[in-house]
C-alpha cells in the first residue's frame, strides 16, 4: 500500500505596504487642491485612478481589505 500525499496549498503571498499601487506618474495622481481622502478625511492633494482624493496608502489598505474579504468569501461559499 502506498501514502498519499497531500497537497500543499500556495503560500499566501504577503501584503507589504506601498507596494501594491504605482503613483509614479504625477501627472495621474496629484491635484493642486488639497480634499479631504475618500478613506481617512485627512487632507491630500493625491488622487486615485479615478481622480478621488485619496492617500496612496489608503487606497493600497481598502484594496488588501477587498481582497481579503473576497478570498473568505470565495473559500465559504465556493465558486459561483
Amino acid at each position: 500500500m502506498t501514502a498519499r500525499r497531500r497537497r500543499r496549498a500556495p503560500p499566501e503571498p504577503e501584503y507589504v505596504p506601498g507596494t501594491l499601487l504605482d503613483w509614479t506618474d504625477r501627472d495621474a495622481h496629484w491635484s493642486t487642491r488639497e480634499r479631504p481622502c475618500r478613506y481617512c478625511g485627512s487632507p491630500t492633494q493625491l488622487r486615485d485612478s479615478k481622480r478621488k482624493p485619496a492617500h496612496k496608502v489608503c487606497a493600497e489598505d481598502a484594496l488588501a481589505t477587498q481582497a481579503a474579504e473576497a478570498a473568505d468569501a470565495y473559500h465559504q461559499n465556493g465558486p459561483r
